[in-house]
């Protein structure tokens, strides 16, 4: 039975248990109908003994010369009116005064007179001449004694015989409730089978086991959600990535505080999502069963990125360097070429003076290597971009110890949304009793929307909105904090405690 579909299996244990439960019933409404019929049957003979023994004509016939003339065609009116099988009416001796069949009639009665004789009656089941049969025998009272005896009683074999008819009948509901049963529980199998797909127990618990194995062993999170958007199922990945709570599942994903996870989805695209301190890459598919959604973690990824592209930056502004110094050599070599020796000289002073001030004003100012090299970068950049990026002179900052990717996060993120809106950038960076102090400021209309921080507030249109929600995200995984005044943005970074 092990190799049968689950199906099949439920279709043969509800036959049975259907089988079983109607034979139940049908054998206790048999028995229950037996014992009614057998109470009736000793009702109905008790009820005709007392109405002929209480009939005026009996005792009168019983003081006549021939008791039985009288009393026979009497007591076989009432048997045949009643339906009871005998009704015997007999001396105090139990010798018979009349029986269905006249042999009997002076013969002894068989069966049991001392209660009667004593004054009361009773019903017992008993065989006598016309075998076992249901009794009641009670006594005939006249002029204060027991005069003669009334039994009248239905045979075992009529009681029988109607039991037979109930039978018929019980077998026939319970055949129409078995076929209804097997009906039903066919149309319950159809279904069950079309949903396993024909899978018997074990191929469906071996498919829960890999499915839970799988589950909880990817290391990518993964969510299902259902049409109404319910979150029915997720994993150990997406418990800790998304930061759900032990009862997420059954529960609405605006519930959780996720239903950006949910859009989006139709152009099969890559999404980035921010949850906390992670920088998270989402995908979506619809199924038949909702959406499924799974979830990687990209936070060491999104700030090496970021890292990279300062550095990339950098190498673009120091090949724009080595460019225009290019440029300004050809043209010192052609001044001196054309005779005009001293204007040579000071036009290749002045640009090195330049070059090298800026460098010595970032690289002592900022001991940082990776945000000294950014600031370059950046200066650089703005430059080419018609723009001017200028440390403050009062910058002044060491190397505290603080992530270089989150620093690069935030002052090459601050940055980069100051250029695109001004021409002028100020740059100040410094360290106190109260931590870092960072501070991007320009010359343009500054933000005055308070959801600038979120993920994908933009006001560049559509493939932007990431700089700032980063921002804030590094901002808050160092502990710190960020104030907006116009277009200044001030962050404070609380210093390592290995560095104070």
């Amino acid at each position: 039975m092990r190799r049968w579909s689950l199906a099949g299996q439920m279709l043969a244990l509800q036959l049975v248990v259907v089988a079983v439960a109607v034979t139940g019933c049908a054998v206790l409404a048999l028995v229950q109908a037996h014992r009614l019929l057998t109470e009736e049957a000793g009702a109905t003979a008790r009820a005709v003994a007392v109405s002929v023994a209480a009939a005026p004509g009996v005792a009168a016939a019983l003081d006549g010369p021939e008791p039985t003339l009288a009393l026979q065609p009497y007591a076989e009116r009432v048997r045949k009116e009643t339906g009871v099988d005998f009704v015997t009416i007999m001396k105090p001796d139990g010798t018979r005064y009349t029986h269905p069949n006249p042999a009997e009639i002076g013969r002894r009665f068989l069966g049991h007179t001392g209660r009667a004789l004593a004054g009361r009656t009773f019903v017992e089941t008993y065989t006598g001449t016309l075998g076992p049969s249901k009794r009641a025998v009670t006594p005939v009272w006249s002029g204060g004694r027991v005069r003669a005896l009334v039994s009248a009683g239905i045979t075992v074999d009529r009681i029988s015989a109607r039991l037979r008819d109930q039978v018929a009948w019980s077998g026939l509901v319970a055949a129409l409730a078995l076929g209804l049963g097997a009906a039903g529980t066919w149309l319950v199998t159809v279904r069950l089978r079309r949903q396993t797909h024909g899978l018997g127990p074990v191929e469906l618990g071996r498919i829960h086991d890999h499915h839970d194995a799988v589950l909880h062993a990817v290391r990518e999170g993964l969510l299902l959600v259902g049409g109404d958007g319910t979150l029915t199922l997720c994993n150990d990945a997406a418990r800790q990535l998304l930061d759900l709570p032990p009862d997420a599942e059954g529960r609405h994903m605006a519930e959780l505080g996720l239903p950006a996870l949910l859009e989006g989805h139709e152009e099969h695209e890559e999404r980035v999502h921010l949850a906390g301190d992670r920088v998270l890459a989402v995908n979506g598919a619809a199924s038949r069963l909702g959406t499924v959604v799974t979830v990687r973690d990209h936070t060491e990824l999104q700030a090496l990125a970021g890292q990279l592209d300062a550095e990339r930056g950098f190498a673009d502004s120091l090949r724009s360097a080595a460019h225009e110094a290019a440029n300004r050599l050809h043209t010192v070599i052609t001044l001196v070429e054309l005779g005009r020796t001293e204007q040579a000289v000071a036009l290749g002073t002045a640009e090195l003076r330049a070059a090298q001030e800026l460098t010595d004003r970032v690289v002592g100012a900022v001991r940082e290597p990776v945000l000294a090299a950014l600031l370059l970068g950046k200066s650089a950049e703005a430059a080419e971009r018609g723009g001017e990026l200028v440390l403050t002179p009062d910058s002044d900052l060491d190397d505290l110890g603080l992530d270089p990717r989150d620093l690069v996060t935030i002052v090459g993120n601050l940055v980069d949304n100051a250029l695109d809106a001004a021409t002028r950038v100020e740059v100040h960076l410094s360290a106190d009793g109260d931590g870092v102090v960072i501070r991007v400021a320009d010359d343009g209309p500054g933000l005055t929307a308070p959801e600038a921080f979120a993920k994908g507030w933009t006001t560049k249109g559509d493939g932007h909105g990431l700089g700032l929600a980063l921002v804030g995200q590094a901002v808050r995984r160092l502990g710190g904090t960020i104030e907006v005044a116009g277009s200044a943005f001030t962050v404070r970074l609380p210093v390592p405690e290995r560095v104070r």
